[in-house]
């Protein structure tokens, strides 16, 4: 089997735009925690408390998912290095190695998603219940 150089490129567009989306959801989570935090300093709320948990979780998988798509990229570009040297067998071993960290991370990112879909039907059971 023979790898083109061209091959570990055409990764660089869809990680790089899915590390932005990484990021995005990072950031967004990260507000709300911030403005929970304060609502839980005026209220001492437990629910809040709750809440602010399972945010946590969702930001240290948000973690996770941008480590193994950073790896992803990093094992690419050295693939493609490797390929312009004309190591062929470390460098498909490294595109393989690449391929598997972006499965982990979009593995990663599923599970992030339900537990968030989770979150989200919980607060609509509440006003579910009150209709």
């Amino acid at each position: 089997m023979t790898l083109n150089i061209e091959t570990p490129a055409l990764l660089f567009s869809a990680t790089s735009l899915i590390l932005l989306a990484y990021t995005n959801r990072f950031l967004t989570i990260a507000q709300i925690v911030r403005g929970l935090k304060k609502n839980y300093d005026e209220k001492q709320n437990k629910s809040i408390l709750i809440e602010i948990k399972n945010l946590n979780l969702r930001l240290t998988l948000i973690r996770y998912m941008q480590l193994f798509g950073v790896l992803s990229l990093f094992l690419s570009v050295f693939a493609m290095l490797l390929l312009f040297f004309e190591q062929q067998l470390v460098g498909i071993y490294l595109f393989g190695l690449s391929l598997l960290s972006l499965l982990i991370s979009l593995g990663i990112s599923f599970w992030e998603i339900s537990i968030s879909v989770k979150a989200l039907r919980v607060h609509l059971s509440d006003l579910i219940e009150d209709k």
